[in-house]
């Protein structure tokens, strides 16, 4: 596996000096926003489709690094009741496949979206709860009208490109858990996989390792996050996991996100890589920053630090006793 870094943490940095310092940590890969809410500051799919010259100015910067693209990012929700909303996100992921063919990059990341509750609706409606029985019937209408059709035509757009689609388990969005994920597969193909990120996992009750070893089992793990998070006993007693206050508001938030080794120490993340070689995945573990305790750089460098003691980065071969 290598170890990699979402650039947009370095979103005020232009791009060389950016990858620069990326390869002065000793990184080898690089996910790259290219619209939606990572935005596009390091990488504009409009003008680098329009322009081979730059492409491959684009393409050469990073490779003359020693480094890789492991994902192009473009995380928005394609299912927005609201249809000039959906259009941009589904506009930015349409032209971030295609940017991903032409740089060869193997998987674009973004979620699975969120529609609302009927045709006219105008925000996205997220049900939790199976009773009473209408959050059945909103949930039963969304994935049969929206979710597996939308996902099922671009899906296969993405896999007649020779790209994949790594959806990120996030609360909110129609596709948060490896169940959620897997029925999404089942209907739209192999080209539908995860983003996995633990720290989304932690904040949902579930565990990470076995979240791993549930997709792995089905080759369904596409990329990989690393992000931390931290539960406060008390404070979880008191708002519940699915926490609504603003993220800023740390003190007495349920849950909060942290840097690698921040939420929970090395030995559980040696756990996650462990699991990670078990499924055989061997891509990219790619460092997101998220912490409001940390500045970029120091959570960056911590993530890296936590992460390179853990991290197998090749196979063992053949055992002696074998």
């Amino acid at each position: 596996m290598k170890l990699g870094v979402f650039m947009v943490l370095f979103g005020g940095r232009k791009l060389e000096d950016a990858l620069d310092y990326v390869a002065s940590k000793g990184l080898k890969a690089v996910e790259i926003g290219t619209g939606g809410h990572p935005g596009n500051a390091h990488c504009n799919p409009a003008e680098l489709l329009d322009n081979p010259a730059a492409l491959k100015n684009f393409k050469n910067a990073v490779e003359s690094r020693g480094l890789m693209i492991s994902a192009l990012s473009c995380h928005g929700n394609p299912l927005h009741p609201q249809k000039d909303i959906a259009k941009g996100f589904h506009d930015d992921f349409v032209k971030t496949v295609e940017l991903a063919e032409k740089l060869e990059v193997p998987v674009v990341n973004t979620f699975s979206g969120c529609p609302g509750d009927h045709e006219d609706a105008k925000y996205p409606n997220w049900p939790v709860a199976p009773w009473p029985n209408d959050f059945q019937e909103i949930l039963k209408w969304q994935w049969e009208n929206k979710v597996i059709p939308y996902w099922t035509e671009w899906g296969k757009f993405a896999a007649d490109r020779n790209v994949k689609v790594g959806l990120e388990l996030h609360g909110g969005f129609s596709v948060h858990t490896p169940a959620t994920l897997l029925r999404l597969r089942e209907a739209a193909g192999e080209v539908i996989g995860a983003n996995l990120d633990p720290s989304h996992m932690w904040w949902q009750g579930i565990d990470p390792v076995q979240a791993i070893h549930i997709l792995g089992r089905e080759g369904a793990i596409h990329h990989f996050h690393a992000k931390d998070t931290t539960i406060d006993p008390i404070n979880v007693n008191k708002h519940g996991v699915t926490d609504m206050q603003d993220y800023t508001n740390m003190l007495d938030r349920a849950w909060q996100f942290r840097s690698v080794g921040y939420g929970h120490d090395n030995k559980t993340w040696a756990d996650i890589m462990s699991a990670l070689r078990l499924v055989g995945y061997d891509y990219v573990v790619s460092i997101e920053h998220e912490d409001g305790l940390m500045s970029v750089e120091e959570g960056f460098s911590k993530a890296v630090q936590n992460l390179q003691q853990v991290l197998i980065e090749e196979p063992l071969g053949d055992m002696w006793w074998v």
